[in-house]
């Protein structure tokens, strides 16, 4: 099956971008009108995120989201066949000196980003180097579902630089690239839904009550790494820019879940500013606080807890 999904893939990838993007309108009608794609999902968000606007506008939003969906999966593809030449043309790295001065100081950074713009172009990041291309660019990833696309993706995303750690091996890989000496930035996607057990802090993100992950902070501060957030613009079709800001230089100096509150406010001044990219269909909010205060009662009351 892999070897089948490849090869179609592959085909799709060699193909120009004009080509790609008249195959991604195309999809843009099944997925939207005839397959209504999660549709009942990114309306819901959608309305919920941005309540002051009109029913006229959320359409438009989602409308405008699905066209580059379609887009974002093709050029996605593109990743297998690409140069690295080529791919620089269609995506511009900005501030990454700030992370080669980490670098020249012994230090290693980490960026963290959410699922906005094509975050898996953000693979390549190693190619904007210019002082240190033998940096190591890492890549968190969970495993999907099907062995196929998983290691399809593996493929995508290690072709041009990329490191992929499986997440439950990010602190030990981190530390043994530290020992080695092998300098290195990991990338944190960081808006996903946790666990309930891994629920330790929620906040207001998009009008809404949001439990997040604080896990890579975590690790941030331990390793104490210099931290970017990566915010990303679409300039046209089939070309963004990264810039990389700032968040701390020193992560182990800062208060708990500081770098997370700062992560997604800039987070949400990204999709304000152009709310069609980013990712309407995951299910973000499937938790609430009172579902999360019931368990956690449940488990405290649980008479297989001990008693302090």
């Amino acid at each position: 099956m892999y070897y089948i999904i490849y090869g179609l893939v592959y085909l799709l990838s060699i193909l120009p971008f004009w080509v790609l993007y008249g195959l991604a309108d195309f999809l843009f009608i099944i997925i939207y009108y005839v397959a209504r794609y999660r549709r009942k999902i990114v309306r819901k968000n959608l309305c919920n995120s941005f309540p002051e606007k009109s029913e006229k506008e959320i359409k438009s939003i989602e409308r405008k989201f699905y066209r580059w969906f379609c887009d974002y999966l093709f050029e996605t593809f593109k990743l297998l066949s690409i140069s690295d030449k080529n791919l620089l043309k269609h995506i511009d790295f900005v501030g990454l000196e700030g992370l080669e001065d980490a670098f020249d100081r012994g230090q290693d950074c980490a960026t963290i980003l959410g699922h906005y713009c094509n975050w898996e172009w953000l693979s390549a990041t190693g190619l904007g180097y210019k002082r240190h291309p033998e940096a190591i660019t890492g890549l968190i990833y969970h495993r999907l579902r099907s062995k196929a696309m998983d290691r399809l993706f593996l493929k995508l995303r290690n072709a041009h630089k990329g490191f992929c750690v499986k997440k439950a091996y990010t602190l030990r890989t981190v530390v043994r690239l530290k020992k080695e000496n092998k300098r290195n930035m990991f990338g944190y996607i960081s808006d996903q839904t946790p666990k309930w057990d891994n629920i330790h802090l929620w906040l207001d993100f998009l009008n809404q009550d949001t439990p997040v992950f604080t896990g890579g902070e975590r690790i941030m501060r331990m390793m104490d790494n210099a931290v970017f957030y990566v915010d990303m613009r679409r300039t046209k079709r089939g070309h963004y820019v990264a810039n990389f800001i700032p968040i701390t230089l020193h992560a182990k100096q800062t208060d708990e879940f500081f770098i997370v509150r700062q992560f997604f406010s800039m987070l949400e001044q990204s999709i304000r500013r152009e709310p069609q990219f980013y990712l309407w269909t995951h299910n973000r909010w499937k938790r609430t606080r009172e579902e999360y205060e019931m368990r956690m009662k449940q488990k405290n009351d649980s008479p297989n807890q001990s008693s302090d």
